[in-house]
């Protein structure tokens, strides 16, 4: 029976030893400074935001929009390597890890500190400085924009940045992309907590809203110019004679504007700058002075521009300018 007794606390003695040295090495690994931060890294890897936004620390400031703290926002985060953990004063960890953004390498340094044991045993950490920085993104001449491909409206006041909270580390990459406008892509990496960047997306007409403007400009000239009449109504090109017209007057478009797209001088609407073009006029006209008979067969010329917007509906409307 003794002997009985001496194997049960042999046992305990070997099942505590083993539990102790199981918890020293989850307190080591797991759940210490740098395994806290790696569990937020492996979130990011994931694109897991709610896991990432869900840890303890993960705050973010007022004022700032949180549309980019989604699964969609992240990017691509790979090698992740931890390179050292340095307990500071008040026990305030600073835990440094090395990964690559896409094609891009970087390191950041995370603060953290031990806030009690879960269990009674386990260390319990959050982030002294919360691992979030900060995106100024100003969209030029659209409200609109795209950030790893999420599509946003500022709410800013046009051509004024937005704030937009991002995780660190991230590779965000702002453009604009829709039917008929664009901007080139602009990749910036994240890499410090609480860092503030800026950003401008310059937002352009796209070749297709070139296209369709001009086409509905040129089908617009075309129809004015079935009209037979020296000043076709609200049309940019007419003719008037001091002699009198004695044939119908026929109008055939020469050479139809060039057109090209610039920003307004409003956020959101856009203008074709003042471009030449010509209409031909082919007319019978007799002198007041002595009766003879000439035809006018000539090119018209004339100026125009025009002013362009987007209704609602996502239709385009064009106003002319004439001079």
């Amino acid at each position: 029976m003794q002997r009985v007794t001496i194997y049960w606390v042999a046992a305990f003695l070997l099942l505590g030893a083993a539990f102790g040295i199981t918890v020293l090495s989850l307190n080591s690994s797991l759940y210490s400074a740098g395994g806290f931060v790696a569990s937020y890294l492996d979130a990011l890897k994931r694109h897991d935001a709610t896991t990432a936004r869900s840890l303890p620390g993960v705050l973010t400031s007022t004022g700032v929009s949180t549309e980019l703290l989604t699964d969609a926002a992240l990017g691509t985060l790979s090698g992740i390597r931890q390179l050292s953990d340095i307990t500071g004063p008040g026990d305030v960890h600073t835990v440094s890890y090395s990964y690559r953004m896409g094609d891009q390498e970087g390191q950041t340094q995370y603060r953290v500190k031990r806030t009690g044991a879960f269990l009674g045993l386990f260390t319990s950490w959050s982030f002294e400085t919360s691992p979030l920085a900060t995106v100024a993104v100003t969209p030029l001449h659209d409200q609109s924009f795209r950030a790893n491909g999420v599509t946003l409206t500022s709410k800013a006041k046009a051509d004024a940045p937005s704030r937009y909270a991002v995780f660190v580390p991230g590779l965000y990459t702002f453009d604009h992309r829709s039917e008929f406008l664009t901007a080139d892509p602009i990749a910036t990496p994240v890499t410090d907590p609480q860092s503030v960047s800026s950003v401008q997306v310059n937002v352009q007409a796209a070749p297709a809203f070139v296209a369709e403007v001009n086409k509905q400009v040129r089908e617009f000239l075309a129809k004015c110019a079935t009209q037979r009449v020296l000043l076709p109504t609200g049309c940019p090109f007419g003719q008037t004679f001091d002699n009198r017209v004695v044939s119908t007057p026929t109008w055939k478009m020469h050479a139809y504007p060039d057109v090209q797209i610039v920003p307004g001088q409003t956020s959101g609407t856009w203008l074709v700058p003042n471009t030449d073009a010509s209409a031909r006029l082919t007319v019978r006209v007799q002198s007041l002075f002595d009766g003879t008979i000439t035809t006018f067969d000539k090119d018209v010329t004339f100026t125009v521009s025009y002013v362009i917007s987007f209704l609602p509906d996502g239709e385009l409307y064009i106003k002319a300018q004439y001079d």
